[in-house]
C-alpha cells in the first residue's frame, strides 16, 4: 500500500495492521511512486516464498 507523503516522497506500508501498534508497518520510503511500486512487487515476491 503506497501513500504520498507531505514531503513529496512515497512510503510503502504493509497491507495488514500491526496488531501490537495498531498501525501499518513502514516497508520503505522512496522518492518516486515507480520506485515504491517496484519494491512492493519485490516484497510480495519474498512474502510468497521467493
Amino acid at each position: 500500500m503506497i501513500r504520498k507523503l507531505k514531503s513529496g516522497g512515497f512510503r510503502l506500508y504493509s497491507r495488514k495492521l500491526n496488531p501490537k501498534t495498531g498501525r501499518r508497518r513502514n516497508l520503505g520510503t522512496f522518492a518516486t511512486r515507480a520506485q515504491a511500486e517496484k519494491h512492493e512487487r519485490a516484497v510480495q515476491f519474498f512474502k510468497h516464498g521467493g
